[in-house]
């Protein structure tokens, strides 16, 4: 059967630096359990779009979420990436 998942890497890794700001690329890598350079590309896409900003702080990084930025898709768009956040982090049982 084929591995998939509800949420992409974009979401995924939004969530985990919303909880570890100052996280490195091969936690991140580790945890979702996919290559860095993949990770790189896609916080190179979350900051193009205006998603994260980092700033460099010795080895690390530390990165900062813009909350209040939409969702991407058109179905999407009038949530906020902090509804999305929120949500992933809830605990529903």
């Amino acid at each position: 059967m084929k591995k998939w998942n509800f949420i992409t890497n974009h979401g995924l890794i939004l969530q985990y630096i919303s909880r570890n700001p100052q996280c490195t690329m091969r936690e991140i890598a580790e945890v979702l359990n996919v290559a860095e350079r993949s990770i790189q590309r896609v916080l190179e896409d979350l900051e193009a779009e205006g998603y994260i900003t980092w700033k460099r702080t010795g080895k690390g990084n530390i990165y900062e979420i813009n909350y209040n930025q939409g969702l991407k898709h058109d179905l999407t768009k009038d949530t906020l990436v902090r509804d999305l956040l929120a949500l992933l982090s809830s605990n529903r049982t």
